[in-house]
């Protein structure tokens, strides 16, 4: 399934509107599984949110600048948020915060541990193939459900549409207590 998605609307960051901006955004969808819930106007303001997070990313060693944009489920602290992350490097590497981590834990910290996940959107300003890593796919299954949409940069330049169980087949799962 190709689907061409445009939108026009304001950008907007967590708490704050910027001043009367307007963006187009412009991109294939292509569906590697069930289709998503959501329009295509709301994919398309939610990559919006994860290329905006992307601009202010710290990558002074790889170069390689990743957002992430969270759509949350409304409840009865938000209604329906969007809250962005971006990559933070370390020389060490290894102590690297990815965009979806960060677009979790800001989550997290806004609204608190009930947060349930509604879509995930993945950018990078690199113009490369860019899905969620192991350790964020994760993390979030931590938030979100099997069925979540998720939505990333194919090699081509396409967003691919995917859901969390088809990038986590064989899912760590514990019951909380």
């Amino acid at each position: 399934m190709l689907v061409i998605v445009s939108a026009q609307f304001p950008a907007t960051r967590v708490g704050k509107t910027l001043a009367t901006t307007c963006l187009c955004v412009a991109h294939k969808v292509r569906s590697s599984s069930m289709p998503s819930a959501l329009t295509p106007d709301e994919i398309a303001i939610l990559h919006d949110h994860a290329i905006e997070a992307a601009q202010n990313s710290y990558s002074p060693y790889s170069h390689f600048r990743v957002g992430a944009a969270i759509l949350l489920h409304p409840d009865d602290r938000q209604s329906g948020k969007i809250v962005a992350g971006t990559n933070v490097e370390n020389a060490s590497y290894r102590l690297t915060s990815c965009a979806e981590q960060a677009a979790i834990a800001a989550a997290v910290t806004l609204y608190g541990p009930a947060i349930r996940i509604q879509a995930v959107a993945v950018v990078n300003l690199n113009g490369s193939a860019c899905m969620p890593c192991g350790a964020c796919r994760q993390t979030i299954l931590e938030f979100a459900s099997p069925e979540t949409p998720i939505f990333y940069p194919s090699a081509t330049g396409d967003t691919i549409s995917t859901t969390l169980a088809d990038l986590l087949p064989a899912a760590f799962s514990l019951i909380h207590k």
